[in-house]
């Protein structure tokens, strides 16, 4: 579960830096943001049943 949350952290993290660089494509990497959390969370949870 560590693991999961390291890479949520850095999928937030990535989006924060990309706003930041261009905020014309706020919404689009807030899409791409949600998707990389949610399949992040997901492998965590996998990994966490099959435990």
């Amino acid at each position: 579960l560590v693991g999961a949350g390291i890479g949520i952290g850095i999928v937030f993290s990535s989006l924060i830096s990309g706003v930041s660089r261009n905020p014309s494509v706020r919404g689009q990497l807030f899409q791409y943001a949600i998707l990389g959390f949610a399949l992040s969370e997901a492998t965590g949870l996998f990994c966490y049943s099959a435990s």
